[in-house]
């Protein structure tokens, strides 16, 4: 092989662990591709955020280290040490550069790091390949290899690479995301809200609902949450990380800033809501099975919906819709359910007229309405009993104070089905029930009851 060749090989070997990975194209290779430039971007950020604390800035990394003092700054923040031998404060002449650099790379090899190929002409020169080689060796060292993470087995982390070690972090953290690499599983951005809220639950809760094909959008929402509340930099940008050039390394380099974040006061956590998952079950909401004059219960469970109110509503023959608990009549059957908090709402259904498993009668009009009626006034209602099996149709109004029959309504006949009850006069207070045949219901015959889940 040409020295050429070998240069080109070991150049697309730096862009990661090739596992899988397609041949490096001569567009990968050359100076100015995308994944050079994303990979220099991230690096010169990543050292900036460890060098604010002794206020010092990288703003060329192919040239900014070639004196050697920022590579030494850089090493003592990150060892915690340091150099433990002297160096040149005024590097002016290539000598003192160079002299500086080997006193940085001596330390690395104290420290058990181990560097290929790079010796400190290659960093006073400028040689940006092995440069960010140099860099990639510091992240994997001091951000992926060396800190223990909470919920970790240590042994288990010795045997892995630094590559496995993350992967394995962030899939048991996202058990339910197929990740399996840092790149393409990251590029829609949803995948970057869900570890946010993994860290903390509540700062991107609705990452799930997240417009995929509005990637940008989606990464820059969980990446300036992670920045505010979980005090993660952005060390690639929103736009970079979605990027389909992104390099594996780079993406890496943000990832494992993530197992040492922490919450930090105040955030705006906000609840889970997944209405879907909330669902309904038990005899009352069954379309057989259900006999007249007996209650039907049925369960509504919420666990997996968020936390919140919880409302119930059923829903009659008619399609009249209402809240459970509000005086609704009708089988029970749930319709909808908004979310609610780990628990479970149990209602109860009656069913009513005649005998046998037959849908109950039902009521509707302005008469039995919570508002619009006048007191001393006529109004009127309508129960309809078609399915409700054969009998006579009994109406009772019952007034504020429990008392029933104070009021006699007037029943009309209209038909076989429905059968009309119309002016029924109506004293103050009074409110009027209805149910063909049989005892009528109470106030409430839908109750709600709360318990734990």
């Amino acid at each position: 092989m040409s020295a050429a060749g070998r240069t080109r090989a070991q150049e697309a070997s730096s862009r990661g662990e090739a596992d899988g990975e397609m041949p490096a194209t001569e567009k990968d290779l050359a100076e100015d591709a995308p994944w050079k430039r994303i990979q220099q971007n991230t690096f010169t950020r990543w050292c900036n955020e460890h060098l604010k604390c002794v206020q010092k800035r990288v703003g060329n990394l192919q040239t900014d280290l070639g004196d050697g003092l920022r590579l030494i700054a850089l090493l003592e923040v990150l060892s915690q040490k340091k150099m433990g031998r002297k160096y040149n404060a005024r590097p002016t002449f290539r000598q003192m550069q160079l002299e500086n650099v080997s006193v940085a790379l001596e330390f690395l090899e104290r420290e058990n790091i181990k560097l290929v190929s790079i010796d400190s002409k290659a960093i006073v020169d400028g040689n940006l390949k092995l440069i960010l080689g140099l860099i990639w060796t510091l992240i994997l060292h001091y951000s992926i290899s060396m800190p223990m993470w909470d919920e970790e087995d240590e042994e288990e982390a010795k045997r892995q690479t630094p590559k496995q070690r993350l992967l394995g972090w962030i899939q048991n953290r996202l058990p339910q995301l197929p990740i399996t690499n840092f790149s393409k599983d990251w590029q829609s951005g949803r995948a970057l809200g869900a570890l946010v809220d993994s860290c903390a639950p509540g700062l991107c809760p609705d990452w799930d609902s997240w417009d995929p094909s509005k990637p940008v959008d989606n990464a820059r929402e969980a990446m300036q949450q992670a920045d505010e509340w979980l005090g993660i930099p952005q060390v690639i940008t929103p736009e970079e990380i979605v990027d389909p050039n992104v390099d594996e390394h780079s993406v890496m380099t943000y990832l494992s800033q993530f197992p040492k974040a922490k919450l930090k006061p105040g955030a705006p956590l906000r609840p889970k809501l997944n209405p879907k998952k909330a669902r309904a079950y038990g005899p009352g909401i069954e379309p057989t099975g259900n006999m007249v004059k007996q209650r039907a219960e049925f369960t509504v469970e919420t666990i997996s919906a968020g936390q919140g109110d919880v409302l119930v509503y059923v829903e009659d023959p008619a399609g009249h819709r209402e809240e459970v608990g509000t005086g609704a009549m009708g089988s029970g059957g749930v319709r909808g359910v908004s979310p609610g908090g780990e628990l479970r709402v149990t209602g109860m259904s009656h069913c009513g007229a005649g005998g046998g498993r037959r849908r109950p009668g039902f009521g509707a009009g302005p008469g039995i309405e919570p508002l619009g009626n006048v007191a001393n006034k006529n109004t009127y209602f309508e129960i309809f009993t078609a399915g409700a099996g054969p009998g006579e149709v009994e109406v009772s109004i019952t007034d504020p104070s429990g008392r029933r029959g104070t009021v006699e309504p007037t029943l009309e006949a209209r038909g076989t089905a429905p059968t009309a009850a119309p002016t029924a006069p109506r004293p103050r207070g009074p409110t009027p029930s209805t149910w063909p045949s049989g005892e009528p219901p109470s106030q409430e015959p839908l109750q709600r009851h709360r318990g734990a889940g």
